[in-house]
């Protein structure tokens, strides 16, 4: 019998849930949405943003027996490769993700429907591109009634991104605190006073802020509030270029421009894509995760071999060129995502687990820590014994740079602090390293004191 679970984030809607059969994810669709989840087929829309490649598709499996008596039908939506949140996204991932959901409102409402969530974790990036994937967030529209989804859109997006954009390219990390999104009131509170001045700003942040606490305690007003699909086409409309006018400030970051000054020349830089590529091919990875990837450079490499790569990088900016060249590009298999390697992602929500964290997710067949050690080494504090450790847990095969103190970018790490690293050199590095992997292979950078070792996980 194939083995069964329910995710663990799939309990709030009461029109189906997600489950696991094997490795395989499917959703059971109740018979309680049946009548929503017709007219959406039936109706042209799952046609029209399947084929705009908006909606992720699906096959029904007619002779499932679902998992308890509430079934109407199973459907299995086509695989995504790596789950995604959006305190992992740079600014234009969300801000993709925040035009893709309002996209797919203004053609709802064309075919009669209307979706009843705003909520970013609706989207997941899919073939290098924001994707709406759940199938049950769609109902049929009502004349007169407000979008219920408005409150929830501007907490999972356009607060975010308003604070992204007007304070630091950071502050969407706020939502591993606020799982259902940034409150409009705290957004209205960060934002600066020139935002006022803004008539989007004013009316969908500021305003609605002061509108939330002057009915506070009566409950929602919106029950009581008409509004006609001309004027909810108005608002969406509103929202949208409210989105697109928002702009990330370009700020210096400290690893930002870092191909720019590194001590490689440029036959250095060649050599170490040659030494990795050789890597990659010898051992031929379905699925790379690099750690610290900056702008995605070295990750192009496992991309060109048809790995499905997933790029982080614990700086904002790097990430955000690196998205924006995926995007330009049109590469399908590499992700770009933002992550504090000391600091990653935990497993958030109810009972922590309606958000995977990093360690839980799909582990990949190769690693990358590509000029990662010494940041983890000299700027953290963290002993060879425990990152090797750590990064043992993720994959069979690491592709590692030992950077020595020689180098620049090390000095540059030592000039604002006093050197105790006495234990920071390749050999307690190499035997540290050896106790959890076997080397296969190692090689100097031409004309640079680096090594790229392969190792492999004993």
């Amino acid at each position: 019998m194939a083995e069964v679970k329910i995710l663990e984030s799939s309990f709030r809607d009461p029109s189906g849930f997600l489950f696991y059969e094997e490795s395989t994810l499917l959703r059971q669709v109740n018979v309680c949405y049946q009548h929503e989840y017709d007219f959406l087929m039936s109706s042209g829309l799952y046609t029209t943003l399947t084929e705009k490649h908006l909606l992720i598709p699906h096959i029904e499996l007619p002779n499932h027996k679902g998992l308890n008596d509430r079934i109407y039908k199973i459907i299995e939506p086509e695989q995504i490769k790596f789950v995604s949140y959006p305190y992992e996204w740079s600014f234009s991932q969300l801000k993709d993700a925040a035009l893709t959901t309002l996209e797919i409102q203004k053609i709802a409402l064309q075919y009669g429907m209307t979706l009843k969530d705003g909520s970013a974790y609706n989207i997941q990036f899919h073939k290098g591109k924001p994707i709406f994937i759940d199938t049950l967030s769609f109902e049929i529209y009502k004349e007169g009634k407000p979008w219920d989804a408005y409150k929830q859109f501007g907490q999972h997006f356009l607060a975010p991104l308003a604070l992204m954009s007007y304070t630091d390219s950071r502050l969407n990390q706020m939502m591993k605190l606020y799982i259902d999104g940034i409150p409009i009131d705290l957004a209205s509170s960060l934002l600066p006073f020139k935002t006022k001045m803004n008539f989007s700003m004013l009316m969908h942040i500021h305003l609605h802020a002061r509108s939330q606490k002057k009915y506070a305690h009566k409950g929602s007003v919106s029950r009581n509030i008409k509004i006609s699909k001309s004027n909810l086409l108005a608002l969406i409309y509103s929202l949208t270029s409210a989105v697109k006018n928002l702009g990330i400030n370009a700020q210096n970051t400290e690893w930002g421009d870092y191909y720019s000054f590194t001590n490689y020349s440029d036959n250095s830089f060649a050599h170490k894509k040659e030494i990795i590529s050789g890597f990659v091919a010898n051992i031929k990875p379905q699925s790379v995760w690099d750690l610290g990837a900056n702008t995605g450079e070295f990750t192009q490499i496992a991309v060109q071999y048809g790995a499905q790569c997933v790029a982080f990088d614990i700086d904002p900016l790097a990430v955000e060129a690196n998205y924006n060249n995926v995007r330009n590009q049109q590469i399908e298999n590499m992700l770009p995502l933002v992550m504090d390697l000391t600091n990653p992602s935990p497993s958030i929500g109810w009972n922590n687990a309606e958000r995977m964290g990093f360690k839980l997710r799909p582990s990949p067949d190769m690693v990358f820590a590509l000029a990662l050690i010494h940041h983890l080494a000299i700027s953290n504090n963290l002993p060879f014994e425990k990152i090797a450790r750590f990064l043992s847990e993720l994959s069979e095969h690491l592709v590692i740079e030992f950077v020595p103190k020689s180098d620049s970018q090390v000095k540059k790490l030592l000039e604002s602090r006093r050197d105790i690293f006495g234990e920071y050199h390749e050999d307690a590095f190499v035997k540290e390293f050896e106790v959890f992997y076997n080397i296969i292979a190692k090689e100097k950078v031409m004309a640079s004191e680096r090594t790229i070792y392969w190792m492999k996980r004993k």
